[in-house]
């Protein structure tokens, strides 16, 4: 397909398996059960995916807590009363806190890309959590005997590693995800906490070399969960500017949601760099209705005349179940939406030409 078209990660857990997790977390299921549940629904995942004819799948992230914290899921110097994220529908999540140092990942993603390897030959994605989101879990008030200094040297050495082992595993891309940057203009208008989540990132980008930094890319988006987000408020206009100033080669702007995507797509066309490749968002995972093909074709096309086609490609706008525990969209209707995503994209190629 000439224009490329990816997925972002998640695919929602069948009821089945989010039952027996909250079964095994009362100590009602045994964890060979549970593991062998967990086996079953990356399985039929997978291939429900290839059945989409995607050119680019993932394990859709289905033993993953969540897209957010599988790094830190069990570490034993976490206090589950970290910092509350607010969504537009009156829920909220609440990440872990830090206690004690030093800090370590107790899960890397290349363990779910390994995986899902055994079950497929297709071209394997795998996301990854942003140091940025991880630097959130160090309290204000600081951690006796471990500065923020020595954590943020902590975290940079654990997000490299995080990114090493899946481009070693030969993820043809790894994605990490920024939910945070849209959410950090929120909490400081002034951009400056974002500045700061850049440099970061950049931070991490820049243990890569070029070649390297062309297969990982920066998701960005106003926060997906039980059909609400955090931060659509924010306007991209706050974010654009610093976005692309992100050391990365491919870009995944969510965009199907946005009220008025010809004014995305010029500050896109405005400020991304040469060399980088945008995948624009064409289908919405919190919006129940199921796009056409045509419909994506039309939103292809509309991008093409701010992106030009050979740095375009598509995908969704945000995983289509972050957390372990959202139900709100089904399987059935994530896959109708990545086959119209496929189809659509591939409709938007023929159109151009390329």
């Amino acid at each position: 397909m000439p224009i490329p078209t990816e997925p972002i990660g998640s695919i929602p857990r069948p009821p089945e398996l989010i039952a027996a997790v909250r079964d095994f977390q009362v100590g009602r299921l045994a964890a060979d059960k549970l593991e062998a549940l967990y086996a079953d629904a990356l399985r039929d995942t997978i291939r429900l995916f290839e059945e989409t004819g995607s050119p680019v799948i993932t394990d859709g992230e289905q033993t993953k807590p969540s897209f957010a914290t599988y790094p830190v899921h069990g570490l034993p110097n976490l206090a589950p009363d970290g910092i509350t994220v607010p969504f537009a529908d009156g829920h909220t999540r609440q990440l872990p806190r830090l206690v004690a140092g030093p800090f370590y990942y107790h899960t890397h993603a290349s363990t779910f890309l390994e995986a899902a390897r055994k079950y497929t030959t297709r071209p394997l994605k795998q996301a990854v959590i942003s140091a940025s989101f991880l630097s959130i879990l160090y309290p204000n008030a600081g951690i006796k005997g471990y500065t923020r200094a020595q954590f943020l040297g902590d975290l940079i050495r654990e997000a490299v590693e995080d990114i090493r082992c899946c481009v070693d595993g030969e993820a043809c891309k790894v994605q990490i995800d920024f939910t945070e940057a849209r959410l950090s203009i929120k909490l400081d208008p002034s951009g400056g906490l974002l500045r700061q989540f850049i440099d970061l990132n950049n931070q991490v980008l820049s243990r890569f070399t070029p070649e390297e930094r062309r297969r990982i890319g920066i998701h960005t988006c106003p926060g997906g969960d039980q059909d609400a987000t955090h931060s659509a408020d924010v306007d991209y206009a706050q974010l654009m500017p610093d976005l692309f100033k992100l050391n990365a080669g491919n870009f995944y702007i969510a965009l199907a949601g946005e009220k008025d995507r010809p004014r995305v797509l010029g500050l896109v066309r405005d400020h991304a760099r040469p060399g980088q490749t945008i995948f624009v968002g064409v289908t919405d995972p919190i919006n129940p209705r199921i796009e056409t093909p045509e419909e994506v074709r039309d939103r292809t096309l509309e991008a093409a005349r701010f992106i030009s086609p050979e740095r375009l490609g598509t995908t969704d706008d945000c995983g289509f179940s972050p957390f372990g525990d959202d139900t709100s969209t089904s399987r059935d209707t994530a896959f109708a939406k990545i086959r119209s995503r496929v189809a659509g994209t591939e409709l938007a190629a023929k159109a151009l030409g390329v």
